[in-house]
């Protein structure tokens, strides 16, 4: 039985995250100013500007966000095998809660969308950005009680996993066989590795790169080579996690992934220009999906899915946490913007579409911010009867 994480471990992911989340806004700020002033015409040639086959942006969302997602892939194997998703119990309240905020906003989209080819969007607004909510948290302090900013980052590293699934399943174009048949072969090779004992991180690496050559010739979207090679990487827990090959891996990924590639990818892509467009725009059924979905859905499902699981006896309420708490972090799950627009360049290529997601993100994102901040400064703690010991 591998020893526990001590609570400094925990609280230092959650300011690294945190941190992330306050560069993150900061980008997509800028991108907003730069998208609206005299600069605009400037920033988007640069990101049209060829790299080598690529565009600039081409290279941010396929090649960058590979290593976004092989941090992710990092996160969810270490959660499952020494984190906080070890056991069943702790997969349960998480797990339902991330389930219902995906299928919840769906559904709010599809309401809007149903019967139209828009209706390829419907998993836009079923993602969390915990780099974005964590960063809105960090801004409260101490009103939020540690054991829901971890639950809400359990909640977005099942979010995760349930993207990564609907992106390689539902976004997926035409398949080269040949290409696919050579992905698997090199995924084959990168397991054999795992198997035969080897801890070297740069055979992993370098075949992981081959990995995402193949995948991305392959008609599967090339970010999902990263998830692929993340659970190739071996993991030690207890007390030899300090020279695990994954632990290490995603030591080192964190603060670029943090702050550097994702805030590339929300300057890539949170430019809009906000003036300008006909009034019909803003009534859009994308845009109204998008955002009702985020604002709407997101909470809806994840509250309800909680609430509905704790009545049934499945989990436990987060410890210190009282219910006016626990919805406005639901509330929170609403901030989609990474994984939101990520998916969004998917589903749409042609600018309009392109455009009315981005304002569906942008303002459905926003406002699960800015409501659910008010939602938690209101909050009061759960009260304790007289006598109790405080909960740590």
């Amino acid at each position: 039985m591998g020893t526990p994480r001590p609570l400094s471990a925990v609280r230092d992911l959650l300011t690294r995250e945190a941190a992330g989340g306050l560069v993150l806004m900061a980008a997509a700020a800028a991108a907003l100013i730069v998208a609206n002033t005299g600069l605009a015409g400037a920033y988007a040639d640069a990101l049209h500007a060829k790299l080598g086959p690529m565009s600039l942006r081409h290279a941010i969302n396929d090649g960058l966000m590979a290593v976004f997602f092989l941090l992710v892939g990092l996160e969810i194997k270490r959660e499952v095998r020494d984190g906080r998703l070890r056991t069943w119990p702790d997969r349960a309240l998480p797990g339902i809660a991330a389930l219902g905020g995906m299928v919840v906003p769906a559904l709010v989209y599809l309401a809007l969308n149903a019967g139209t080819g828009t209706a390829r969007g419907w998993a836009i607004p079923a993602a969390t950005d915990i780099a974005f909510a964590l960063g809105v948290l960090a801004l409260l302090g101490r009103r939020v009680p540690v054991s829901l900013k971890i639950f809400l980052s359990a909640v977005a590293i099942v979010d995760d996993l349930g993207a990564v699934i609907v992106i390689a399943l539902f976004y997926t174009g035409g398949l080269d066989l040949p290409m696919l048949g050579c992905a698997a072969l090199t995924l084959a090779l990168l397991a054999g590795l795992n198997r035969a004992g080897v801890v070297r991180l740069a055979p992993y690496l370098l075949l992981g790169l081959v990995l995402w050559v193949f995948v991305l010739r392959s008609g599967i979207h090339a970010t999902v080579a990263g998830v692929l090679l993340a659970l190739t990487i071996p993991i030690r827990t207890g007390r030899a996690r300090a020279t695990s090959p994954l632990h290490r891996l995603e030591h080192a990924l964190n603060p670029v992934v943090a702050f550097a590639i994702v805030p590339a990818f929300g300057f890539a892509n949170a430019g809009v220009r906000l003036v300008g467009h006909p009034p019909a725009a803003l009534v859009d059924p994308v845009t109204l999906g998008v955002a009702l979905g985020l604002v709407l859905g997101k909470p809806l499902g994840v509250f309800a899915s909680l609430w509905l699981a704790i009545r049934a006896g499945l989990a436990r309420r987060p410890p210190g946490a009282a219910w006016g708490q626990v919805f406005g972090v639901a509330v929170l799950c609403g901030i989609g913007f990474t994984m939101s627009l990520f998916i969004g360049g998917l589903a749409f290529a042609d600018a309009a579409h392109e455009t009315a997601v981005k304002l569906g993100v942008l303002a459905g994102s926003l406002l699960s911010g800015l409501l659910g901040a008010a939602i938690l400064l209101r909050a009061r703690g759960p009260e304790r009867r007289a006598g109790a010991a405080p909960e740590g």
